[in-house]
């Protein structure tokens, strides 16, 4: 029965993480997010860290307001133990600075260098 439960505790974190992930890529803040779906700022950072579970109604409800599907959550649970691996942190950091950047010239530079580094041009 530990087994069970100690799964259902490390798909909560990994939805959570997912929500959090997705949030973060879209620069929403938790308390954005929260008033986006009726809850409250700490009811909605602890869906992220995985303390509440998170209804099958509410993450429907969640991934409409995110832009993903539902399965979007799910995606990678079974690959590792749960846990963001270094290039989803990395994803998250680049993410979460991009949206820091309030200069649109400068977000437009980030972004075409981006570009050109994904498809391998050097000049």
């Amino acid at each position: 029965m530990e087994t069970v439960t100690a799964n259902i505790q490390t798909v909560e974190k990994f939805v959570g993480q997912r929500i959090r992930e997705r949030r973060t890529m879209l620069g929403l803040t938790q308390q954005q997010l929260a008033e986006m779906i009726g809850v409250t700022y700490q009811q909605a950072h602890k869906y992220e860290r995985g303390i509440n579970r998170v209804s099958a109604g509410r993450l429907f409800e969640i991934s409409k307001v995110l832009g993903v599907d539902i399965g979007f959550f799910y995606e990678g649970l079974n690959s590792d133990d749960g846990r963001l691996n270094e290039r989803q942190r990395m994803c998250l950091d680049l993410a979460r600075n991009f949206t820091r950047i309030s200069n649109d010239r400068h977000q437009e530079a980030v972004s075409q260098l981006c570009r050109v580094l994904a498809d391998g041009r050097t000049h």
